[in-house]
């Protein structure tokens, strides 16, 4: 068996091709959906992923703004900042690019941000609205990214048993809440497995549906998948070759080569969901602007 590939770089393409149409149709009421990114310090991964955030927007016909403040950023400072846009009518919705220095208490300056705006879906106000199915909760862009490549691809959930490796609040547990609503994309059966679990090898092979967040270069192998299941692989992780001529390659929790011989769908990392995760975030700052606009429920997928 070979298992074919759930290319999120075309997927994405689709997406915001059908966002623009949402776009001009706000355009046309006079409202330019408004997204921001707030980055602190100069984390090289953060720098490039902000950088696509802020094209992405452009190429969308969005307003984008980026707010950059030195790695010296006091948590005043920044809640400054993260009222400014609170109360800024031409934004929509905003994010402050995590990790955050270590100075920094990101648990406050999450919980300033307007849950109206709050795009990254990490508020704890629509992180409770989205475990009940409330529609006008912001869903966190990369689960929402692999719910929508589940979908888009005719994978069926329903009934299906969906393991999750990893228990982060950005990945895995919004991942659950969304395999367990009644709706597209839901109705499974939903297994969360961590450092502390018992046989996780064990676990893994149950699944229908194995999800891997863990953070660990390769952890998955072809003996922890069943025959036919469906691997999405959410990590992305950076290991040293001296073959390469940057000196290192990208690699994603799956040992994908192995894994692939044995799945019947799989995502390539890159390509697979890190391309999903930017097409949801404009997404959900389209969403905000219909909301604010007091439009249905917003939903645009």
């Amino acid at each position: 068996m070979t298992a074919r590939l759930l290319d999120g770089t075309a997927l994405a393409n689709v997406i915001r091709a059908d966002l623009k149409t949402d776009v001009e149709a706000l355009l046309a009421r006079g409202v330019k959906p408004g997204l921001a990114v707030v980055i602190v310090g100069e984390d090289p991964a953060s720098q490039v992923y902000v950088a696509s955030k802020g094209k992405a927007c452009i190429e969308a016909g969005m307003h984008s703004e980026t707010i950059r403040l030195p790695a010296a950023t006091t948590e005043a400072e920044l809640l400054a900042v993260v009222d400014r846009l609170n109360a800024d009518p031409a934004i929509h919705g905003f994010l402050v690019q995590l990790p955050l220095p270590k100075h920094l208490n990101a648990d406050r300056v999450l919980l300033r941000i307007s849950p109206a705006k709050d795009v990254d879906g990490f508020h704890p106000m629509n992180v409770g609205r989205l475990s009940v199915g409330d529609r006008q909760a912001f869903r966190p862009a990369t689960p929402y990214g692999v719910q929508q490549m589940l979908i888009r691809s005719g994978i069926e959930t329903k009934g299906a048993h969906a393991v999750i490796i990893g228990r982060s609040n950005i990945v895995s547990k919004p991942m659950a809440s969304l395999l367990v609503q009644d709706g597209p994309g839901g109705n499974a059966t939903v297994t969360i497995c961590h450092s502390r679990s018992r046989d996780l090898p064990g676990l893994a092979r149950m699944a229908d549906l194995l999800i891997v967040a863990i953070g660990k270069p390769e952890f998955v192998t072809a003996e922890m998948v069943k025959p036919g299941a469906v691997v999405i692989d959410v990590g992305i992780n950076r290991v040293a070759d001296p073959t390469s001529a940057k000196g290192y390659r990208i690699v994603g929790d799956v040992a994908f080569e192995p894994v692939a011989q044995v799945a019947s769908w799989i995502t390539p990392v890159p390509g697979g969901v890190g391309k999903m995760t930017i097409a949801m975030l404009l997404l959900n700052a389209v969403q905000a602007a219909k909301q604010a606009g007091g439009w249905a429920d917003g939903q645009v997928a």
